[in-house]
C-alpha cells in the first residue's frame, strides 16, 4: 500500500477541523467524547483520511479507556506502528499506511487472542456499517 501525498492545504479542505487536529496533527479527542467510543454498530471503520478500511466492528471491545478500542486491525498490515515519546512516556503510536495520518495509539493490554489494544479517536475513522 503506498501512502497518498497531499499537500497540508489539500487535507485542509478535506477533512474537518477535529480531523486535521487528530489525522495530520497528532492530536487527541477527550474521553468518552468521541462519536464511536460506545457505538455497537456493526460495520468497517475506514480511515477518516483517505477511506482504507481499518477495524471491524468484530473486534471492536469496551475497553473502559472512552475511546473506540480494538484488538486487532481488518488486516495484519495495514497499520503502522511509530514510538512515540512525547508526554514523558513511551508509547506506540498507530497511523494508517494508506495516507500516514495519526490514529491513536497500541497498548499491551488488550484482550485475547492479540493481547493488544488499538486505542483510536473516533475523529481518525467513519464507521461504514454493515448493509
Amino acid at each position: 500500500m503506498t501512502s497518498i501525498d497531499k499537500s497540508e492545504e489539500e487535507w485542509k479542505e478535506t477533512l474537518t477541523a477535529e480531523q486535521y487536529n487528530v489525522c495530520r496533527g497528532g492530536g487527541t479527542e477527550r474521553a468518552f467524547t468521541g462519536k464511536y467510543w460506545d457505538t455497537k454498530t456493526s460495520g468497517v471503520y475506514h480511515c477518516a483520511a483517505c477511506d482504507t478500511a481499518l477495524f471491524s466492528s468484530e473486534h471492536k471491545y469496551d475497553s473502559g479507556s472512552g475511546w473506540p478500542s480494538y484488538y486487532q486491525p481488518i488486516e495484519e498490515d495495514i497499520i503502522a506502528e511509530k514510538r512515540d515519546g512525547s508526554l514523558g512516556m513511551v508509547r506506540i503510536e498507530a497511523l494508517c499506511k494508506g495516507c500516514d495520518s495519526h490514529l491513536g495509539h497500541v497498548f499491551p493490554d488488550g484482550p485475547a487472542p492479540t493481547g493488544l489494544r488499538y486505542c483510536i479517536n473516533s475523529a481518525s475513522l467513519i464507521l461504514k456499517p454493515s448493509a
